[in-house]
């Protein structure tokens, strides 16, 4: 994988991008955000709407994140001011021009893309999401409605809490699979009851439990935590500052 990865200037309101989405299509455009940008989707009272975006990105859909289960699937064409109702913490979408959002403070952005059936999709998966399986319900509502294959759907995950920050108590731990509770390079124990988790990997071994080939799931490895020239962190911060924006894009060639 490469990235972009600058000192905190100007310059680095270019975000995170993979090649390996561009090149197994151009119809994608993705990025994983910073703290200095891109400002698309952004948290500012209007969660759950479609906005006017500009030429790169003609149209924008935000989602009002709860930390929930529930995937919001997109199969006609959009128009500027539509909402949502409820809360979402997935989305989908075989609609070109259409830039799918999540906004992530620790928690892990996570973009899947089949590029056989033109279908994308934006995740936001903390530890309670990707408990309670958003990811896999995910990909499986891609294979439903939008008849996309684990064949040939690739996952990126982003930048998140890292395994070298991220502790985690007796009330997440016990909630893990067995697998993952047993296995120390997903959960290094700690202490009596702690340990620190790697929700990437986490989420990586739920994707390939589905079926997905792991040479089509990649990881950007840093951590949110221990980055504070390059993110927010709820956890480093102790408050809400700000987050981060990830997003992916069908494009009309």
């Amino acid at each position: 994988m490469v990235l972009v990865a600058e000192p905190p200037t100007r310059k680095s309101m270019i975000p995170f991008t993979s090649w390996s989405f561009g090149r197994l299509s151009q119809r994608i455009l993705h990025f994983f955000g910073t703290r200095y940008g891109p400002e698309y989707g952004r948290m500012n009272g209007e969660q759950g709407t479609v906005k006017a975006g500009d030429p790169d990105y003609p149209l924008v859909v935000s989602l009002c994140q709860v930390h929930g289960t529930d995937v919001l699937s997109i199969d006609r064409p959009l128009n500027a001011g539509q909402t949502f109702f409820g809360g979402h913490d997935a989305v989908l979408t075989n609609q070109a021009d259409t830039l799918l959002t999540v906004q992530t403070a620790d928690c892990v952005p996570v973009l899947l893309m089949d590029p056989s059936r033109g279908v994308i999709g934006a995740v936001h998966a903390g530890w309670r999401g990707a408990v309670h399986g958003i990811v896999v319900k995910s990909v499986r509502t891609m294979m439903e409605r939008f008849d996309a294959s684990l064949t040939s759907l690739h996952v990126e995950i982003g930048p998140s809490a890292g395994p070298c920050c991220y502790e985690v108590d007796t009330p997440v731990i016990d909630q893990l699979p067995p697998d993952v509770r047993d296995d120390s390079t997903t959960l290094r124990r700690t202490g009596p009851g702690t340990g620190r988790l790697d929700l990437k990997k986490f989420i990586q071994w739920q994707a390939v439990s589905l079926g997905l080939a792991e040479d089509h799931i990649h990881a950007v490895d840093l951590c949110t935590i221990c980055r504070p020239d390059l993110f927010f962190s709820y956890r480093r911060e102790g408050k809400v500052h700000g987050n981060m924006v990830s997003g992916i894009m069908l494009r009309t060639l």
